[in-house]
C-alpha cells in the first residue's frame, strides 16, 4: 500500500498531556506531560521527515473530544488517522477512545484508522495503511 512518492495526509490524535492521569497503573511509569510533548514533537517530525503532511489533533478527555475532532476532519482528506495510545490504553479511557473512533468513521469514512504505541512510532503506524 506503501506510495512513498505521494504526498500522504496524516492525523495524529492524542490526549492533551496536562489532562493525563499519570498515577493511573495502566500508564508506562515516569511518564509525565513533557515527555508526552517530547514525544509528540519526535512523532511529528518523523512524519514530516517522509514527506507526509501531517497534522495533530489534541483533545481534552471528555465529550467535547468527539467535536474537536469532527471539527479537525472537516473538509480534510486524510488518508489515516492515528490514535494515540493514551487514548486506547487505560481501561477507564474506553468511552473516550469509542467516541473518537466512531467520530473517524462518521467525519472521515475512507481514512484508515491506525494505532501507536508511543508518540514515537506514530509514523510506523500510519505507514502500515499507506
Amino acid at each position: 500500500m506503501n506510495k512513498s512518492h505521494d504526498t500522504h495526509k496524516v492525523l495524529f490524535v492524542g490526549q492533551v498531556p496536562e489532562t493525563v492521569d499519570f498515577s493511573d497503573p495502566a500508564l508506562p511509569p515516569g511518564f509525565d506531560a513533557a515527555k508526552i510533548h517530547a514525544g509528540i514533537a519526535a512523532g511529528m517530525q518523523q512524519m514530516l521527515d517522509r514527506g507526509w503532511q501531517a497534522d495533530l489533533c489534541l483533545v481534552q478527555p471528555d465529550e467535547t473530544a468527539a467535536i474537536a475532532l469532527k471539527q479537525q476532519l472537516a473538509g480534510k482528506d486524510y488518508e489515516c488517522v492515528v490514535i494515540g495510545g493514551g487514548l486506547r490504553i487505560p481501561p477507564k479511557s474506553l468511552l473516550l477512545f469509542e467516541m473518537l473512533i466512531n467520530a473517524v468513521h462518521r467525519s472521515a469514512p475512507h481514512a484508515a484508522i491506525a494505532f501507536n504505541t508511543t508518540p514515537l512510532d506514530t509514523a510506523d503506524a500510519a505507514n502500515r495503511w499507506l
